[in-house]
């Protein structure tokens, strides 16, 4: 087992401002023996997730930070090449922590699930992953549309921000999306059937806002933070949800900035609240028993950006900062046996 070699992509500095490839090393191990009820896993594809950035961080957020020398973390579909478990068996697929490496050992806990057989192997990490999970109860259980209201949602053109405001659409919400750039709206707008779009980019968001939402926004749908933030709080309804998922516009920031308005969520009689995800999982069956159905008949569409080669992951990721990716964005690491 011991001949087999296992890349590995460290953590070996915590940014300050921008992620850069430097701030990552890549060594080769040796794949590790197995223990009783544990199995070994051959990494097929990585999800890069903007949570990555604040996990390399020195500061606990809802889990703890990266240290630094270890295995940068990362969801993964993985194949079974060797099991000492009874409950994974060779020729398993699995999603699961496995992290930015080849080989993985894993054995048995919450975050490990076995992806049905015929699953397509990047859907657990895009459609079917912990993105669409995050936009089925931020939406559902934080924002709580009713049909009619209005929904803005940032980063529309993103995995979650896309779900967001599919769903949104489809619950019978007029909706908007924020994204940057010309083909980025022209999706939303286009295959989408989202009701309108904003291009940061070049548009003026906050005057935009107003233009499409006269009488203000029901749900303001939080993933960038920052100025765009500040814009959708100048332009809320009466008793408007504010729903935080992220604020991908800060992470990278050297002096980042938060709303100087918060004070009309007071005039305006709203509420903003942050959410994640795990606190959800154990309803993951009853979001995906709502949620195939409209994957399968093409009501729910997604897109994903694949890299090719873990060596491709830091550079990749800082493509996901910069908003230069289309859709998820994933690293096929390897083909499945």
């Amino acid at each position: 087992m011991n001949e087999r070699v296992n890349r590995q992509w460290l953590l070996a500095a915590r940014p300050e401002g921008m992620v850069e490839p430097s701030h990552f090393e890549l060594r080769e191990s040796a794949v590790p023996e197995l223990d009783e009820g544990q199995c070994l896993v051959r990494n097929l594809y990585l999800s890069l997730d903007p949570a990555m950035r604040t996990w390399m961080t020195a500061h606990r957020s809802y889990v703890p930070p990266v240290g630094i020398g270890e295995v940068m973390r990362g969801m993964c579909t993985a194949e079974v090449v060797e099991s000492r478990s009874p409950d994974f068996a060779e020729g398993d697929v699995l999603v699961g922590l496995f992290g930015w490496q080849d080989y993985a050992v894993a054995q048995g806990d919450w975050s490990i699930n076995k992806v049905p057989a015929g699953t397509p192997l990047t859907w657990p990490l895009s459609v079917l992953g912990i993105t669409t999970l995050t936009a089925y109860f931020g939406l559902k259980e934080i924002a709580q549309p009713k049909e009619g209201e209005t929904v803005v949602v940032s980063g529309a053109a993103g995995a979650t921000g896309s779900v967001a405001a599919q769903l949104a659409r489809s619950w019978g919400c007029r909706t908007i999306g924020i994204a940057g750039g010309a083909e980025k709206c022209g999706w939303l707008t286009g295959e989408l059937g989202l009701d309108g779009a904003i291009d940061y980019k070049a548009e003026d968001v906050k005057a935009r806002l107003r233009e499409l939402c006269p009488d203000g926004m029901d749900v303001f749908w939080d993933n960038v933070g920052g100025t765009t933030l500040e814009a959708a709080l100048a332009n809320l309804a009466m008793h408007a949800r504010v729903v935080l998922c992220g604020a991908i516009s800060n992470y990278n920031a050297d002096n980042p900035t938060g709303p100087r308005n918060y004070m009309n969520l007071l005039v305006k009689r709203a509420r903003m609240e942050g959410f994640v995800v795990f606190d959800y999982l154990s309803r993951t069956d009853e979001a995906l028993a709502e949620l195939t159905p409209m994957i399968e008949d093409g009501r729910l569409r997604h897109r994903e950006d694949v890299r090719e080669g873990l060596e491709q992951a830091p550079t990749a990721l800082m493509d996901l900062y910069s908003g230069d990716n289309k859709g998820k964005l994933l690293v096929k690491i390897a083909e499945a046996a």
